[in-house]
């Protein structure tokens, strides 16, 4: 045993020197890193009419900051949630219909399509027991992707890449989630916690926010706040445009003809990272470090003095980032993040909350200031939708394990969205190149080395 630890060392060490790569190569050969120009604008590498995010204009090759706007199929997010809580319903799942048919439903076909979700929530006959509780998970993303690649088995017709059957594909993916997700939470709860084992079945009248709460608390209880503020969220998530990496991950898969279930599969798994769909439990993570390391969460000169310490690298996770400021496209303001702090405020008013929320403000106001004099730096930012993200589902007493999931749960409608639009629209199969700059060597026999 130890030779084998000595050798897989020594392997460890090899692989150090293996890979490298000098960084002057990429400026040789103009090699867009991440696929961003040099200016940090994404690389144009598609068309989609299914979702738009709009962050700076263009000058005469200079970008300009603005306010950001958020659109989807052509309508505007915020017109949508503005509508939706002045009419005090539930908007999911219009935003689910609109990106999969690129038109608002009117009321006869939203109800029409509301009861069909509800009646296929379901998982199958036995799901839960064999695929869920025999191998529970302390990540329920990767419960999740585990899941999701299990249904094809379940499926009688899991490779047929017609339209007919991909939509149908993607409603029983859409309504599923939500119970994936929570049965996945209550395993990983009572087999690696030690807590009791509750599985609520999904109500077909609920909405997929209504649903989600119900599924999660013991009790089944939520309030009507709750459930719309769990509503908002799933609307801001739900799409964001085609270059966001599980959006082009998708894209990207679905390009070679494989089945709906292996492209979502690795659409999960892109989120999961820590700099996609992660990253709201790295604010949670960092307010935390706030909170242990000042006496007063209101007092913004300790704030400031902790925001600096963060940005010179001496706390935290010493990275230097202000987790949650910032975006790769928008400057002045996020949208998402607008509409999510102002009803996050209304829920912190009732849970009794508002100095954590106001923590949050004097973060978000700070930050910028002191990154541009500590950076030495001119780059426009603002919170983004994860920097309030997670204190919302904690308000809604959501445990943190589950953020990323409630993440998933509501892009899978983008996911499907631009699956459809892959596999209907276009016709080759994504192969970008990579520059091969290894040198040309002589292969040595194996006596002679």
């Amino acid at each position: 045993m130890e030779q084998n630890n000595n050798f897989f060392r020594e392997l460890v060490e090899l692989s150090r020197s293996v890979y490298t790569m000098e960084p002057e190569l990429y400026q040789t050969y103009n090699v867009k890193r991440g696929l961003r120009n040099a200016d940090g604008s994404g690389v144009l590498v598609g068309l989609t009419k299914v979702g738009e995010v709009h962050g700076y204009v263009l000058d005469e090759g200079e970008k300009l900051p603005i306010f950001g706007s958020l659109r989807y199929r052509g309508i505007d997010v915020e017109e949508i949630v503005r509508a939706c809580r002045k009419e005090r319903r539930f908007g999911f799942e219009e935003v689910a219909y609109l990106l999969l048919f690129g038109s608002l439903p009117s009321k006869d076909t939203l109800d029409k399509f509301n009861k069909y979700l509800g009646s296929i929530r379901e998982l199958p006959a036995n799901f839960t027991e064999d695929m869920i509780l025999k191998a529970p998970s302390r990540d329920i993303m990767n419960k999740l992707a585990r899941s999701v690649l299990a249904l094809y088995s379940y499926d009688d017709d899991p490779d047929n890449n017609s339209l007919e059957n991909v939509l149908r594909q993607s409603f029983e993916l859409i309504a599923r989630f939500p119970v994936i997700i929570a049965h996945a939470y209550q395993a990983k709860s009572h087999y690696h916690d030690g807590k009791s084992l509750i599985l609520h079945t999904p109500v077909a009248e609920y909405s997929t926010a209504q649903n989600f709460l119900h599924l999660m608390r013991p009790d089944n209880e939520f309030t009507p706040l709750e459930a719309e503020i769990l509503d908002l969220a799933l609307m801001l998530h739900a799409e964001h445009g085609g270059g966001n990496n599980s959006a082009f991950t998708t894209h990207v898969v679905s390009s070679s003809g494989t089945d709906t279930y292996s492209a979502i599969a690795a659409a999960i798994g892109s989120l999961k990272g820590p700099k996609h769909g992660g990253a709201n439990a790295r604010v949670m993570g960092m307010i935390e470090d706030f909170k242990a390391n000042i006496t007063d969460i209101t007092d913004e000169k300790q704030i400031r003095e902790h925001i600096v310490k963060i940005l010179k690298k001496e706390t935290y996770d010493h990275s230097g980032l202000v987790y949650g400021i910032g975006h790769a496209v928008y400057t002045k303001s996020d949208p998402r993040a607008v509409l999510l702090r102002e009803n996050a405020l209304t829920l912190a008013k009732q849970k009794g909350m508002e100095d954590e929320f106001y923590l949050y403000d004097i973060i978000a106001r700070n930050t910028p200031k002191l990154f541009a004099e500590i950076k030495k730096s001119d780059k426009v930012m603002a919170p983004n939708v994860d920097f309030y993200s997670g204190f919302v589902y904690k308000m809604l007493n959501i445990p943190p394990e589950v953020y990323t999931p409630i993440f998933a749960m509501s892009r899978i409608v983008g996911w499907c969205a631009h699956r459809i639009e892959e596999i209907t629209v276009s016709d080759r199969i994504i192969r970008p190149a990579y520059k091969a700059v290894s040198r040309k060597i002589p292969y040595v026999l194996l006596n002679e080395r």
